[in-house]
Protein backbone atom coordinates (compact mmCIF):
# COMPACT_ATOMS: atom_id res chain seq x y z
CA UNK A 1 0.00 0.00 0.00
CA UNK A 2 3.26 2.10 0.96
CA UNK A 3 3.43 2.57 -3.20
CA UNK A 4 0.03 3.54 -4.12
CA UNK A 5 0.66 6.40 -0.73
CA UNK A 6 4.11 7.04 -2.17
CA UNK A 7 2.52 7.60 -6.03
CA UNK A 8 -0.37 9.73 -4.59
CA UNK A 9 1.47 11.83 -2.42
CA UNK A 10 4.24 12.36 -5.02
CA UNK A 11 1.71 12.99 -7.84
CA UNK A 12 -0.03 15.54 -5.95
CA UNK A 13 3.24 17.56 -4.87
CA UNK A 14 3.48 18.08 -8.60
CA UNK A 15 0.61 20.33 -9.45
CA UNK A 16 -1.24 22.83 -8.29
CA UNK A 17 -4.74 22.20 -7.31
CA UNK A 18 -7.39 23.67 -9.57
CA UNK A 19 -9.49 26.42 -7.64
CA UNK A 20 -13.03 27.05 -8.59
CA UNK A 21 -13.76 30.01 -10.54
CA UNK A 22 -17.54 31.05 -10.88
CA UNK A 23 -17.99 34.77 -11.71
CA UNK A 24 -20.52 36.58 -9.42
CA UNK A 25 -20.52 34.22 -7.25
CA UNK A 26 -18.49 34.77 -3.65
CA UNK A 27 -17.94 31.21 -1.89
CA UNK A 28 -17.93 30.43 1.86
CA UNK A 29 -14.47 28.25 2.23
CA UNK A 30 -14.76 24.81 3.24
CA UNK A 31 -12.26 21.62 3.34
CA UNK A 32 -12.94 17.85 3.77
CA UNK A 33 -10.74 14.95 4.42
CA UNK A 34 -10.61 12.11 1.90
CA UNK A 35 -9.40 9.32 4.18
CA UNK A 36 -7.10 6.68 3.34
CA UNK A 37 -6.53 3.62 5.43
CA UNK A 38 -5.26 -0.12 5.19
CA UNK A 39 -7.83 -3.27 6.05
CA UNK A 40 -6.19 -6.59 5.81
CA UNK A 41 -3.62 -5.22 3.82
CA UNK A 42 -5.71 -3.31 1.42
CA UNK A 43 -6.80 0.29 0.81
CA UNK A 44 -10.51 1.43 1.74
CA UNK A 45 -11.52 4.29 2.03
CA UNK A 46 -13.89 6.22 4.78
CA UNK A 47 -16.91 7.99 4.63
CA UNK A 48 -19.42 9.32 7.49
CA UNK A 49 -22.60 9.23 6.75
CA UNK A 50 -24.80 12.12 8.17
CA UNK A 51 -27.63 12.09 10.34
CA UNK A 52 -31.20 12.83 9.49
CA UNK A 53 -31.90 15.35 11.67
CA UNK A 54 -29.26 17.81 10.00
CA UNK A 55 -30.37 21.31 8.76
CA UNK A 56 -28.02 20.33 5.68
CA UNK A 57 -26.95 17.40 3.61
CA UNK A 58 -29.23 15.46 6.12
CA UNK A 59 -28.47 11.65 5.92
CA UNK A 60 -25.87 11.65 2.72
CA UNK A 61 -22.47 9.92 2.57
CA UNK A 62 -19.65 12.85 3.37
CA UNK A 63 -15.64 12.89 3.81
CA UNK A 64 -14.99 15.13 7.27
CA UNK A 65 -14.83 17.87 7.06
CA UNK A 66 -16.75 21.19 7.01
CA UNK A 67 -16.64 25.22 6.84
CA UNK A 68 -12.94 27.32 7.64
CA UNK A 69 -12.86 28.98 10.63
CA UNK A 70 -11.06 32.05 11.80
CA UNK A 71 -8.78 30.23 13.50
CA UNK A 72 -7.96 27.58 10.81
CA UNK A 73 -4.22 28.90 9.77
CA UNK A 74 -4.93 27.03 6.56
CA UNK A 75 -7.60 25.05 4.80
CA UNK A 76 -5.71 21.96 5.79
CA UNK A 77 -6.18 22.68 9.25
CA UNK A 78 -9.80 22.86 8.88
CA UNK A 79 -10.16 19.73 7.14
CA UNK A 80 -7.73 17.81 9.89
CA UNK A 81 -9.97 19.61 13.02
CA UNK A 82 -13.02 18.27 11.46
CA UNK A 83 -11.59 15.33 11.09
CA UNK A 84 -11.13 14.99 14.84
CA UNK A 85 -14.18 16.65 15.89
CA UNK A 86 -15.91 14.39 13.76
CA UNK A 87 -14.65 11.01 14.15
CA UNK A 88 -13.13 11.62 17.58
CA UNK A 89 -9.50 10.48 16.65
CA UNK A 90 -6.08 11.85 17.25
CA UNK A 91 -5.20 13.51 13.69
CA UNK A 92 -1.35 13.89 14.74
CA UNK A 93 -0.15 10.93 12.35
CA UNK A 94 -2.13 11.18 9.54
CA UNK A 95 -0.05 11.44 6.25
CA UNK A 96 -1.44 14.57 4.30
CA UNK A 97 -0.39 13.22 0.54
CA UNK A 98 -1.53 16.22 -0.82
CA UNK A 99 -4.99 18.32 -1.84
CA UNK A 100 -7.30 17.54 -4.83
CA UNK A 101 -9.12 20.45 -6.91
CA UNK A 102 -11.61 22.29 -5.18
CA UNK A 103 -15.75 21.46 -5.64
CA UNK A 104 -18.21 24.21 -5.52
CA UNK A 105 -21.57 23.00 -3.80
CA UNK A 106 -25.40 24.16 -4.37
CA UNK A 107 -24.91 25.51 -0.80
CA UNK A 108 -21.82 28.37 -2.04
CA UNK A 109 -19.26 26.58 -0.37
CA UNK A 110 -16.01 25.60 -2.42
CA UNK A 111 -14.63 22.54 -0.84
CA UNK A 112 -10.85 22.12 -1.04
CA UNK A 113 -10.19 18.09 -0.19
CA UNK A 114 -6.86 16.48 0.95
CA UNK A 115 -5.91 13.25 0.60
CA UNK A 116 -5.08 11.76 3.84
CA UNK A 117 -3.83 8.30 5.20
CA UNK A 118 -5.58 7.46 8.62
CA UNK A 119 -3.01 5.24 10.81
CA UNK A 120 -3.30 1.55 11.66
CA UNK A 121 -5.03 1.11 14.98
CA UNK A 122 -7.09 4.05 15.70
CA UNK A 123 -10.14 3.81 17.58
CA UNK A 124 -12.81 5.78 16.58
CA UNK A 125 -15.28 7.80 18.39
CA UNK A 126 -17.92 9.58 16.21
CA UNK A 127 -19.49 12.95 17.11
CA UNK A 128 -23.26 11.67 17.23
CA UNK A 129 -24.25 15.20 16.40
CA UNK A 130 -22.39 15.02 12.82
CA UNK A 131 -22.06 11.70 11.73
CA UNK A 132 -24.79 8.87 12.14
CA UNK A 133 -21.93 6.11 11.85
CA UNK A 134 -18.98 5.48 9.83
CA UNK A 135 -18.21 3.53 6.31
CA UNK A 136 -14.85 2.30 4.88
CA UNK A 137 -14.95 1.02 1.50
CA UNK A 138 -12.58 -0.95 -0.40
CA UNK A 139 -11.13 1.31 -3.11
CA UNK A 140 -11.34 -1.71 -5.42
CA UNK A 141 -15.20 -2.05 -5.20
CA UNK A 142 -14.92 2.06 -5.68
CA UNK A 143 -13.12 1.54 -9.01
CA UNK A 144 -15.65 -1.03 -10.19
CA UNK A 145 -17.47 0.85 -13.00
CA UNK A 146 -20.46 -1.02 -12.49
CA UNK A 147 -21.60 0.60 -8.93
CA UNK A 148 -20.92 4.00 -10.68
CA UNK A 149 -23.61 6.22 -12.95
CA UNK A 150 -24.16 9.55 -14.01
CA UNK A 151 -27.26 11.86 -14.15
CA UNK A 152 -27.39 15.31 -16.13
CA UNK A 153 -29.57 18.18 -13.67
CA UNK A 154 -30.42 21.79 -14.21
CA UNK A 155 -29.37 24.31 -11.14
CA UNK A 156 -29.74 28.11 -12.06
CA UNK A 157 -30.07 27.45 -16.00
CA UNK A 158 -26.48 25.40 -15.99
CA UNK A 159 -26.24 21.84 -16.43
CA UNK A 160 -24.10 19.52 -14.93
CA UNK A 161 -23.15 16.28 -14.21
CA UNK A 162 -23.96 14.30 -10.92
CA UNK A 163 -21.75 10.69 -9.96
CA UNK A 164 -23.69 8.24 -8.15
CA UNK A 165 -21.75 4.99 -6.57
CA UNK A 166 -23.58 2.05 -4.96
CA UNK A 167 -21.77 -0.09 -2.86
CA UNK A 168 -24.34 -2.26 -1.33
CA UNK A 169 -27.67 -0.13 0.26
CA UNK A 170 -24.75 3.14 0.08
CA UNK A 171 -25.07 5.94 -1.98
CA UNK A 172 -22.82 8.61 -2.31
CA UNK A 173 -23.58 11.28 -4.50
CA UNK A 174 -22.97 15.15 -4.63
CA UNK A 175 -20.03 16.89 -3.66
CA UNK A 176 -18.65 13.75 -2.20
CA UNK A 177 -19.45 11.58 -5.45
CA UNK A 178 -17.54 14.40 -7.75
CA UNK A 179 -14.49 14.15 -5.12
CA UNK A 180 -14.33 10.65 -5.05
CA UNK A 181 -14.40 10.85 -8.79
CA UNK A 182 -11.14 12.37 -9.16
CA UNK A 183 -9.42 10.56 -6.91
CA UNK A 184 -10.57 7.61 -8.31
CA UNK A 185 -9.19 8.97 -12.09
CA UNK A 186 -6.14 9.57 -10.29
CA UNK A 187 -5.59 6.66 -8.97
CA UNK A 188 -6.71 4.66 -12.13
CA UNK A 189 -3.90 6.75 -13.88
CA UNK A 190 -1.42 6.34 -11.21
CA UNK A 191 -1.87 2.68 -11.38
CA UNK A 192 -1.71 2.86 -15.05
CA UNK A 193 1.54 4.26 -15.55
CA UNK A 194 3.27 2.43 -12.70
CA UNK A 195 1.73 -1.28 -14.69
CA UNK A 196 4.74 -2.87 -16.17
CA UNK A 197 4.44 -2.59 -20.18
CA UNK A 198 4.43 -5.23 -22.01
CA UNK A 199 6.99 -5.95 -25.06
Amino acid sequence: MDALFDALETHLATRQPRAVQLPGFVLREAAVLVPLLVREGTPHVLFTKRPTTLRQHAGQYSFPGGSRDAEDATPMHTALRETREELGIDVSGVRVLGALDEVPTLTEFRIQPFVGVIPHGLEYRPNPIEVEFILEVPLEALLDPAIRRTERRHVRGVEYEVDFYTYGTHVIWGATGRILRDLLRLTTRLSELSAPKSR
